[in-house]
Parts: structure tokens; C-alpha cells; sequence
């Protein structure tokens, strides 16, 4: 088994900064897949930005440019900084790892204000 503990989230207002980080626990490895995807009400839940345990990332054509996702092998941590931030970033943001099966965060809400 895999744990996942988020930290990071908060309001913030339009243009601002937030780093969100994922630290995996239990079972993780460094040969994982990890990825951030996020969730407005009413929405369906979206992938944000992913990247492999080579450093290969991938970004929504939403953030791209704005937000940059790195990982830290040796603390099994993974991390989302998000700049200029805007009110349509608001969502509940989920961490999520993926070797030998697929685990989820329990989500870190992100609000930003206009």
C-alpha cells in the first residue's frame, strides 16, 4: 500500500503563487508515475500535469507555461508550483501515484480569488 499526504493548498489572489506538494509513503518507490489533477464543482476531475520517474513531464494546455511539476526521488515527493495564478485554477487539487497500482491523495483545496 501507498500513502499520499498533501500539503500546500490555500486562497490566494488572481496572479499570485502556490506550491502544492505530494509525499508518498508505505510501498513508494522512485520508479513512479505521479501526477497532479484537479476538480471544480460541478466538474469532471482533469489532469493538471505529470511527470515520470525519468523527469519526462506533461502539462493541460490550461497550465502550461504557468505551472511547473518537479519531483524529488529521494523523498518520494512530488511538487506543483503554480504562478500567476487565475479565479479558474480554483479547485480541489489531488496527487496521484501510479507503479504496481493507483493511489490518490485525499486533495488540497486551492481557491483563488479575483
Amino acid at each position: 500500500q501507498v500513502q499520499l499526504a498533501e500539503s500546500g493548498g490555500g486562497l490566494v489572489q488572481a496572479g499570485g503563487s502556490l506550491r502544492l506538494s505530494c509525499t508518498a509513503s508505505g510501498s513508494a518507490s522512485s520508479g513512479s508515475v505521479m501526477s497532479w489533477y484537479r476538480q471544480a464543482p460541478g466538474k469532471e476531475r482533469e489532469l493538471v500535469a505529470i511527470i515520470t520517474n525519468s523527469g519526462y513531464t506533461n502539462y493541460a494546455d490550461s497550465v502550461r507555461g504557468r505551472f511547473t511539476i518537479s519531483r524529488d526521488n529521494a523523498k518520494n515527493t512530488v511538487y506543483l508550483q503554480m504562478d500567476s495564478l487565475k479565479p479558474e485554477d480554483t479547485a480541489t487539487y489531488y496527487c496521484k501515484y501510479m507503479r504496481f497500482g493507483t493511489y490518490w491523495g485525499q486533495g488540497t483545496q486551492v481557491t483563488v480569488s479575483s
